[in-house]
């Protein structure tokens, strides 16, 4: 079996404990989810954080809390910082890549969110592009919109990124991709043409998170995402029990399709990390 980098996002900006209560906030419960997810096939999490009141977070030192947990109880996984705007001041979302993670996500333009636009201007996608080179994070780019592959290729030009970013499609966000598997089709391909060397992913959001998981390993993909970031629920009428009980269905989503969890070690060479 082909091994899958799966990738776990633990919390994301939008959900609260109202939504589901094992949502984790606090960096003890991310480090605890992480744990758990990590044990049931994860290699790789994506991290935001939070304020007390559950608010969208740029602490650096929240971010260097969760990454110290993780580095200690899960030894290998790939951590993750997001540089996502939702609820975030530009000016801080760049500030937890002192830190050093190993990789960052990288949005490459603009799009329409379901209450909001999450803006990033090209002045603030290189700020972000040319602090990940400078500190040696590896960067994930964020397709919400075809443009924003150009967006890449354009920070492949600048000598902003390498010529294998890992890439991922997110699909089912209202107001901005739709999850409809014809579209995956059109991404890949112009992927292909574009960044041939690039490595990819697809996260699908809500109740299409199990369908986009599908077609993307269908596809050959080199990783799926899962996480209480992008979904709450096993279905309409049972919520997640943490992220480790999504992990468990992506791991047998994967296994559907003659694929299995990467190990770390595996994971980190497949996306080019040291």
């Amino acid at each position: 079996m082909r091994p899958v980098v799966v990738a776990v996002a633990i919390t994301g900006s939008v959900p609260r404990t109202s939504d589901n209560p094992t949502l984790p906030v606090t960096p003890a419960e991310q480090v605890a989810s992480a744990r758990d997810a990590y044990a049931a096939g994860a290699s790789l999490v994506h991290i935001h954080v939070r304020n007390p009141d559950e608010t969208p977070s740029s602490d650096p030192a929240l971010f260097a809390a969760v990454q110290e947990g993780v580095r200690k109880h899960c030894p290998g996984m790939i951590v993750q910082f997001s540089t996502g705007g939702r609820g975030r001041d530009p000016a801080t979302r760049g500030l937890s890549l002192r830190h050093r993670p190993d990789m960052a996500s990288l949005s490459t333009g603009s799009v329409n969110f379901p209450t909001i636009v999450y803006e990033n201007p090209a002045a603030l996608v290189t700020e972000l592009a040319e602090s990940m080179k400078a500190q040696g994070v590896r960067p994930e780019i964020e397709i919400f919109d075809l443009s924003h592959l150009h967006g890449a290729r354009r920070l492949v030009e600048a000598g902003l990124i390498d010529a294998r970013p890992h890439v991922q499609f997110v699909m089912g966000v209202k107001n901005a991709l739709p999850a409809e598997e014809r579209l995956l089709d059109i991404l890949l391909a112009e992927t292909r043409r574009i960044l041939p060397e690039a490595t990819w992913t697809a996260a699908g959001i809500g109740r299409h998170q199990s369908a986009v998981m599908g077609w993307a390993l269908a596809r050959g993909a080199d990783g799926v995402r899962t996480g209480l970031e992008d979904n709450i629920r096993l279905s309409k009428s049972r919520l997640a029990d943490g992220n480790a009980d999504l992990v468990r269905v992506a791991v047998e989503i994967c296994a559907r399709h003659g694929a299995r969890p990467a190990t770390c070690a595996e994971a980190r060479g497949m996306l080019g990390l040291g």
